[in-house]
């Protein structure tokens, strides 16, 4: 049976010959050396290159990171070792280490060595500390050496690979070789050392298109790797997963089981020949160097093989190790915050006959069940013994022990809890995979089966492509994700017993009511599980969720990629596992989980009795889970952050309790919300109190000016002045018809013209003395437009109806400062539309009863533009660019101007 294994292009970039390519152990980098003599490094993340160093002409056969010392080391066929610093991109070193091309560089695992091959038939040592002192000279080979690898197991010593059709083993120290294998029936171009378990096997690539397996200690040939059909230019035992990894000038890389030798799978990107592979422990990308282009890969998932029992309990598979962990050894004592690793002590449970791909306690915690390499293994959670296996590609418990298996998309078997075969399906359809837990679901790429374990007989069909299945422990709830979204359906075991039991017949659809879809939440579900009637699950972007009654809170966000692995209801803590094998735990208060539950079920009696139970740290968790459903009121007696419930209580339009709240925090955003409220529904007392201390002033005005409250007024434009608010207290004065203070705060703010152009509306007398402050101004920017300025005073006949607008203010003066009682409003609203300059000159030509003979016309029936119409004559407008004004010329005389400069 295939490994199986997944295989993801992550990144694919066209370059000119790559001739080696690393991996950085740190950073998302990628290093690929050319044939055109440049060095680049490419993040693989973003797609893009960082560095590029040019080191020279011709060919760099061969660079690698020494990530300790923030360098990359290159070698060139002009016969030189080059050093960077990738940080700074500064020499660090350029030496000639050869008299002819390098063929490759390995950098020592913690010692400060570099060794060099080269087609001078040399390899050497060369030690950094000592001032990059070529420290050993290896002679023996009598053909180009094509690479040199230090053994990982054993740092001392490293292999060799010739063209002579030999691989030499040297002792670092020692100038002979320990021994060499006549390896190959033409040159030998690659070599590499399996890094996993304690097999002390190497495997070397040749020009004969064969690759070999070796055992080093008893200098013999295990294994040969055939079907390749041109050279092969590079080899590598994979450290993470149980593979062989072959490269060729066929355009080809061949994927080899590392323990059968089987050929697993073939890649071929059309890129033409390969020329490099790299890889590093502890992630699972490869890298290889074609003609055209760098390709990286992903190769298996990176979810830890692991699984925690009911009481705590956790084992893993590392390689074909197993280990075991157990989270309630850790002492009350010991304190762990929410996040950190848990200081556990491992212990060695035994090996797996098979490369562990998935590893599932059965429900109980008594069995777990191994699967890989298209087998399983039932193995006793204690012991590691060995109850049962066999060949399968999926293997699925259900909720009470028996156990299913999937040999091909064809067939399916059933087991009992004993082990025995009870049952054999081939469905109608192609399986692609099956899913334990209360029922026992089949899946299509397109749709999903239930079936009974008991007769296999079909419960129902949905049309949904799945991901994963998740069942919660009742039986009663079930999670179906898909790629991008999970759905929450309800289980209706009484309807299906009672169909079933009654023999109805049931079509290819199944039941209808076996399932209701309760909730849809457009997120992907990357591991889950269930507490009770609550799924905790992480998503896409890292989030630690869970969900209840359809309403998710996010309970923390997760920094690296990790994966659930189960929940302790005696510690109240949920745990997960990085892809390192480190064991977090985050807190999830069962107590919380059983309010939301009961509060879902509406067994709201029952949830008021949990609610003391739950910490006061969570309340506003629970407020926010009740106002999800409409009960706000409820929210706002839990809620315990004030400007939670401050929200709550403008919801309920409870002012006073905001109002409590709003004095308690003192905040003006939340005085200026109430007090906006409190207006719209009439509280005006409240309405004035919070915009006072909003210091709401725009507010302050809208209120005083409705409800016609002068002493407000009068106050407001008192703090607006002070506060520099000019625009307010400008329009609280003048609404006071307190016209002089008025024409003084735009002189004060230095709004003359505007000053000017109030007199010449409201306050005629005023006119000269303005004009004058005008003229001294405008002095200071162009003395020529100061002088044309027309004093009213000293050219009243360029100033149409001067005496009778002066004749007016004296007549309205008196009744300025009065304010007539609301109820009176009828009796003045045609009055306001009078022109009284109009007016008041009929009263002189007729000798009629005036309309102000009473003095009751108040500052408001004084209109803006409360003077006859300007002359027929159309004006003419000069602008002066000197000074960005307008001149304005009168019509009728057209020798005087009049200037207006621009508002400030």
């Amino acid at each position: 049976m295939p490994l199986r294994l997944e295989i993801k292009r992550k990144l694919a970039q066209r370059s000119e010959r790559v001739k080696s390519v690393d991996l950085h152990p740190t950073e998302p980098w990628i290093l690929a050396s050319l044939y055109s003599g440049t060095v680049g490094i490419w993040n693989y993340q973003s797609q893009t290159m960082v560095k590029s160093f040019e080191v020279t002409e011709l060919p760099v056969r061969s660079a690698k990171f020494v990530a300790r010392k923030q360098w990359v080391v290159a070698g060139a066929d002009d016969m030189f070792i080059r050093v960077y610093n990738y940080n700074t991109m500064d020499k660090v070193k350029v030496f000639e280490a050869h008299t002819d091309y390098i063929r490759c560089v390995a950098v020592h695992p913690t010692l400060p060595y570099v060794l060099s091959s080269s087609d001078d038939m040399l390899i050497k040592l060369w030690d950094w500390e000592k001032g990059w002192m070529c420290t050993q000279i290896f002679e023996g080979h009598s053909h180009y050496v094509m690479q040199v690898a230090f053994n990982p197991k054993d740092t001392n010593t490293f292999a060799s690979a010739s063209l002579d059709r030999t691989v030499k083993i040297w002792n670092l120290g020692s100038p002979d070789p320990n021994f060499t294998l006549d390896a190959h029936s033409k040159g030998v171009n690659c070599v590499d050392y399996f890094t996993g378990g304690d097999r002390p096997y190497l495997i070397t690539g040749s020009d004969d298109q064969t690759a070999k397996v070796w055992d080093y200690q008893t200098k013999s040939c295990i294994q040969t790797l055939e079907g390749h059909t041109h050279n092969i230019s590079a080899v590598c035992f994979h450290p993470e997963l149980p593979i062989i990894i072959t490269g060729s000038e066929d355009g080809t890389v061949r994927i080899w089981h590392a323990t059968t030798y089987r050929l697993e799978n073939t890649l071929n990107y059309g890129l033409e020949r390969v020329w490099a592979i790299g890889y590093m422990k502890g992630s699972r990308r490869v890298v290889i160097g074609y003609d055209e282009g760098t390709i990286m890969v992903k190769i298996g998932r990176e979810v830890p093989v692991a699984s925690m029992e009911g009481s705590g309990k956790i084992i893993w598979a590392k390689h074909t190790e197993i280990q075991t962990v157990n989270i309630k050894t850790i002492g009350a004592d010991v304190e762990v915050t929410d996040g950190e690793r848990l200081p556990l002590a491992v212990k060695e449970l035994g090996s797996c006959d098979l490369y562990p791909q998935s590893l599932k306690h059965n429900p109980n915690g008594r069995f777990v069940v191994v699967c890989g390499d298209g087998e399983y293994i039932i193995y006793t959670a204690l012991a590691w013994r060995n109850r049962s296996f066999g060949s399968a590609l999926e293997f699925v418990w259900s909720s009470d022990g028996e156990y299913a298996i999937r040999e091909s998309t064809s067939r399916i078997k059933i087991f009992s809890k004993t082990f025995q075969e009870r049952k054999s399906i081939r469905p109608t359809f192609s399986a692609e995979h099956i899913y334990g837990g209360i029922l026992l679901a089949m899946c299509s790429n397109d749709f999903i089966c239930f079936y009974d374990w008991a007769e296999c007989r079909l419960i129902r069909r949905i049309d949904v492509g799945v991901k994963n299945l998740y069942w919660a422990d009742s039986g009663d709830l079930l999670v179906i994700s898909s790629d991008a979204s999970f759905y929450i359906l309800k289980y209706n075991r009484d309807v299906v017993s009672s169909y079933l039991e009654n023999g109805k017949p049931v079509d290819d659809d199944g039941v209808e009511e076996a399932f209701e879809l309760l909730h849809e939440v457009n997120e992907r579900v990357r591991t889950g599980i269930w507490v009770g009637d609550c799924f905790i699950y992480n998503n896409s972007s890292w989030r630690l969720n869970y969900c209840v009654g359809g309403e998710v809170t996010t309970m923390f966000h997760l920094d690296r990629p990790m994966y659930l692995l189960g929940y302790l209801a005696s510690q109240s803590r949920v745990y997960l596992i990085d892809k390192e094998f480190n064991v977090m735990g985050y807190t999830l208060l069962l107590s919380l989980i059983e309010y939301k539950t009961l509060v879902t079920r509406g067994d709201l009696e029952r949830a008021k009795g949990i609610l003391p139970s739950i910490p006061k740290e969570h309340h506003n968790s629970v407020a926010h889970f009740l106002e999800s459903r409409g009960m706000v009121e409820d929210a706002l007696e839990v809620a315990t952050d004030p400007n939670y419930r401050f929200d709550l209580a403008l919801q309920l339009g409870l002012l006073e309790i905001a109002k409590e709240i709003a004095i308690d925090v003192q905040s003006e955003s939340k005085w200026k919300q109430l007090g906006e409220l409190a207006m719209s529904t009439g509280k005006l007392e409240m309405a004035e109190e919070c915009l006072s201390h909003a210091m709401d002033l725009s507010g302050l005005l809208l209120l005083y000016s409705a409800i016609g409250d002068a002493e407000g007024i009068s106050k407001l434009a008192s703090i607006a002045k002070e506060q520099g608010k000019n625009n307010v207290a400008f329009l609280c004065l003048f609404m006071l018809g307190k016209l002089e203070d008025c024409l003084q705060l735009l002189v004060e703010s230095n709004r003359i013209p505007e000053a000017a152009l109030m007199a010449r509306s409201y306050l005629p007398s005023k006119a000269s003395e303005i004009v004058s402050v005008w003229k001294k101004d405008l002095s200071k920017v162009n003395s020529k437009a100061a002088d044309s300025l027309a004093d009213p005073e000293e050219y009243p006949n360029l100033f149409e109806h001067w005496q009778i607008a002066l004749a007016v203010e004296s007549n309205l003066s008196p009744s300025r400062g009065k304010y007539p009682p609301s109820e009176e409003y009828l009796s003045y609203v045609e009055k306001s539309n009078i022109n009284l300059v109009e007016a008041f000159r009929r009263m002189q030509v007729d000798e009629e009863s005036s309309p102000l003979e009473n003095g009751d016309y108040g500052h408001e029936a004084i209109q803006e533009d409360g003077v006859e119409e300007s002359p027929e004559e159309p004006v003419e407008v000069d602008v002066d660019d000197s000074t960005d004004s307008a001149v304005l010329v009168n019509g009728n005389e057209g020798e005087e101007q009049w200037v207006l400069t621009p508002h400030q």
